[in-house]
């Protein structure tokens, strides 16, 4: 799912649970049209989309990993007789900065039934959904505002 800074739904990917994430991503990016959207020059992705850099290389965006400062590392190498550097961890839940804008819209959508739960056959299908639940929400908050 990419979305705007505000949380709005910009372009989404479904791809089948068996797929990692990155290849998703690869999907998603090679399919924008970066016309529609002239103002998007940076990314903001989770861990799992780290090796997408040449791929927004190539389309001119500038990608950056939003994770914690241990993610990915479960230990180091040291020398015989050297001291083991401590691998900072923190309890509990924190959010990352600029992380939980997509979270908040998964969120968002998870408010409407069929969006609740993943029971589409087909990917396309629930992409559909996923774009009239964005419009749902928009048409509201223009109707509240009104």
């Amino acid at each position: 799912m990419l979305t705007d800074t505000g949380g709005r739904l910009l372009k989404a990917f479904v791809h089948p649970a068996n797929e990692h994430d990155k290849w998703g991503g690869q999907a998603l990016l090679l399919g924008m049209d970066l016309s529609l959207w002239p103002r998007v020059r940076k990314l903001f992705v989770d861990w799992g989309y780290r090796g997408l850099r040449e791929v927004a290389r190539g389309l001119g965006l500038e990608l950056e990993v939003v994770a914690r400062p241990y993610a990915g590392v479960r230990g180091v190498w040291v020398r015989e007789g050297e001291e083991v550097p401590e691998i900072p961890r923190e309890g509990g839940f924190k959010p990352l900065p600029k992380r939980w804008v997509v979270e908040r819209t998964f969120a968002w959508m998870g408010r409407n039934r069929r969006l609740g739960k993943d029971y589409e056959y087909h990917p396309e299908v629930t992409e559909a959904w996923m774009y009239l639940g964005m419009i749902r929400l928009l048409v509201k908050r223009l109707a509240r505002a009104a």
